[in-house]
Formats: C-alpha cells, structure tokens, sequence
C-alpha cells in the first residue's frame, strides 16, 4: 500500500498496528529499491515474502494485469489456467520484441524490467569482463499481399537450388499480408530437393492455416512447422512445438539441442489442457471464429463511419486490417499518434502502421517495415481475433478506437483553421 491508503487504514485500525505494519513493508521496500539501484546480487538472500512482493509488483506493470486492458492483438498475455498464471507470477508477457530479444516490450514495463535486473545480476554474479538471408517481397493482389511465386523461382534459379539452406514462408501474418501460397511453394521445394520450413506460429487455432500446411505436405514439401506455445494455448511466452509429417527428421532436431531445456513450457501446457480438456479447447476455437465475424463487422461499421474502409483480406483467417487515408490526409503525424493514443488508453495488440518506415535487420533494410510491402498503398490499423479474445474485448477496442478518430479528427480540423486564419490575419498586419 502506499502512503495515503496507510493513513486511511488508521481510521479502522489502531495506528500504532499499522504504523507497525508500514515499518514492516518499508524494509522489503528498501531491499527491492538497492537492487534497482546498484544492480547487483544482495549479499544476504532475500525472504520468500520480499521476493513474491517484489515480483507482484513487477506483474501489475504489465499490460495483461491492466484494469480495463482489451487485447485485441494475437499476443495479449492471456493464460487459460490460473493455476499456470499464478505459476509465473501473471508475468505472462515474456521479453523483448521480434527481430530484438533485448528490446523493451512495450506491452510488459514489468517483465522487462525483470529481463534487466536478471541480466545485470546474473552479469555481477559471473563476473563476465553464417547464413545470408534472402528475402522475397509479396505482391499486392487487390487490398491483400500474397506470395510472388514468380519472384520465388527465379531467385532460386539465380541462387542454385544447392547454395539454399531452406525456404522460409509463413502461414501467420499480419493482414493485409495474407498466410503464403504453401502448396505451391511446397511443390517448388519438392521439385528443387530444398528443405521447406514453415513459421505457424499462431496458425494452430485456425483450420484453414493447418489446411494449408496438410495440403502442402500432401502435394509437395514441408520439413517441419513451428507454433507458439502462447498463442495458441494460452500460457506464458517462452515456449513452441516444431512438428513434421517425418517423425526421425524431427527426432534428428531434439537430438541437436545442446544439453537439457526447462520443463517449465511442458508443465504449462500439461496443465492448461488438463484443465480445459479437449471440448475445452474445440471451444475457444470455435470462439474465436465468432469473434473474428464480429471484429470483422464492427471495424467495417467503425471504419465507413470514418469514411474508411475494412481492407478486403479474405484469405487471412485472424488478423483484419482498416485503413487510415483519411487520418494521413488530416496530418502526416496523426498515424502513429494514434497508436500512441490507444496504447495509453490500455488498447493492447492494435497496431498502427504509417507509410514509409524502413528497418534494418541482418544487414537487409526493409522499406515500408512492418507493413510486409515496401510501398503498401495506405497507413492502416491492424486488430486480431486471437483464441481467448472476448466480446468485451472488441467492444471496448471500438469504443476507444473510435474516441481517438475523433478526437484526432477534431485536432486535424482546428489546425486547418488555424491556418486558414493566419494568412489573413498577416495580410490586416500588413494593410496597417
């Protein structure tokens, strides 16, 4: 408790018993606050009760401990089981972001703090004093982007089938990208003998991205597929399945893992299907279309009434994308405002892509970064039906959504007024 709600405790206790009490949590406070500033391991070891205050404190930092946080990305911290939650201190999150693990995850304040504290303590504790990616770009059909399969076979003849470690596609993705064309590329990687890997990781609560895998092995190659523990089964970030249709090529992957892994992804897992069962969990899958149809209808409403549009993205499964043209048009900083705006206001998941961004990552700069094109034609706004959403979630993401439009719209048209004002002012100045 802080200091104002120690005050009111003394109007229902003795103020002795709490001034007491206040003295009592004030040295596990001063522990934690010499860790986070020196950095260092304590030299005495810390209680039970200093280390569970300390790490309950770190958790209500991250977005999924938020009161009145609605997620509507395909990673919200969302755990089944309460017994796995409480398990990891509803330290859910994990760190870093894709393409950085030491980057600041910007939805968990907590759990990166924790990342870094660790690292400097295990540092102090210790005393410590390739491959050449080749990337494809999509080709923009209607509003989605799809797999240049084309553009695929000619840089596997200009590279030679031999120089290609694998082909790398993707069945989870942000729309308007849309899940790649894996039959055919399976069909590409069986003709050229090259391995086909592909990245599922959110693909196993959907039946048409596992289709789609079936079908590719069915007609051509795929050599294994790889999903998130936590976005498909709701417990912390941290783990993923690799699976294959060649049980001793996977056999052959474990047996490259140097020394022993946690238990930790397995226990989750074990427990949270043991509580859901098997009806449990066909249940959230069937949820979760649900609540895709109806993301689906209250962007499209949300967005004709801003004079946007939902992007016409059919063949992707979760995720939905709206544009903001109009948004560019008031202001070319009002894009990425807006997802500032809905961030602070505990709408998690919702991201805000503006033109012309660009990234560099393993020496390859990706222009248009994020938006999966370098030149998309519009800034757009994604939002995902991930298993676990609810329809408090969505409605509360419009309801916020559509405050921030307009407020933003209101800004965009007070500026131009502003500015349609001045000139004339000047000219007056000028006539006296």
């Amino acid at each position: 408790m802080n200091s104002e709600n120690f005050s009111l405790s003394e109007k229902i206790v003795s103020t002795s018993y709490i001034r007491q009490g206040r003295e009592a949590r004030r040295s596990h406070e001063q522990l934690i606050r010499h860790l986070l500033e020196q950095g260092k391991c304590p030299e005495e070891g810390w209680s039970e009760s200093t280390i569970e205050l300390f790490l309950n404190e770190l958790a209500v930092m991250d977005s999924n401990n938020f009161l009145g946080n609605c997620g509507v990305g395909e990673r919200e911290g969302r755990v089944a089981s309460s017994l796995v939650a409480r398990r990891h201190y509803r330290l859910i999150h994990g760190i870093g972001r894709s393409g950085d693990i030491a980057a600041i995850q910007p939805k968990a304040a907590g759990s990166s703090l924790l990342n870094k504290l660790t690292n400097s303590v295990v540092l102090d504790i210790l005393k410590l004093s390739g491959f050449e990616p080749v990337v494809v770009e999509n080709v923009l059909e209607g509003d989605e982007l799809r797999t240049d399969l084309e553009a695929v076979e000619c840089k596997i003849k200009e590279l030679g089938a031999e120089n290609i470690l694998c082909v790398h596609s993707t069945t989870s993705c942000f729309a308007p990208r849309v899940p790649d064309r894996l039959e055919e590329l399976a069909a590409l990687c069986a003709k050229h003998n090259i391995p086909h890997i592909v990245n599922n990781a959110y693909g196993v609560q959907s039946s048409k991205c596992m289709h789609l895998i079936q079908q590719g092995a069915r007609i051509g190659r795929i050599d294994a597929f790889v999903q998130s523990l936590d976005k498909n089964f709701m417990v912390p970030v941290g783990g993923a399945i690799i699976a294959g249709f060649d049980e001793s090529f996977i056999q052959e992957i474990s047996k490259m893992y140097p020394g022993r892994a946690s238990a930790s992804p397995s226990l989750d897992v074990l427990i949270t299907l043991l509580t859901l069962g098997a009806s449990g969990y066909k249940k959230l899958l069937s949820d979760r279309k649900e609540m895709y149809l109806f993301l689906a209808q209250e962007l499209k409403s949300l967005a004709s009434a801003h004079r946007e549009r939902l992007l016409h993205t059919p063949h992707n499964p979760i995720s939905l994308a709206m544009s903001l043209d109009g948004l560019q048009a008031d202001s070319d900083k009002a894009v990425t405002q807006l997802g500032s705006m809905l961030f602070t206001r505990q709408v998690s998941g919702a991201r805000v892509i503006p033109l012309g961004k660009e990234q560099t990552i393993s020496g390859h700069t990706f222009r248009g970064f994020m938006s999966h094109s370098e030149a998309y034609p519009c800034p757009y706004l994604n939002a995902a039906s991930a298993v676990g959403i609810t329809r408090e979630d969505v409605t509360l993401c419009i309801k916020r959504l559509d405050k921030c439009l307009k407020t933003l719209k209101k800004e965009g048209n007070a500026a131009k007024n502003i500015s349609a004002v001045l000139p004339l002012c000047q000219e007056e100045t000028t006539e006296e």
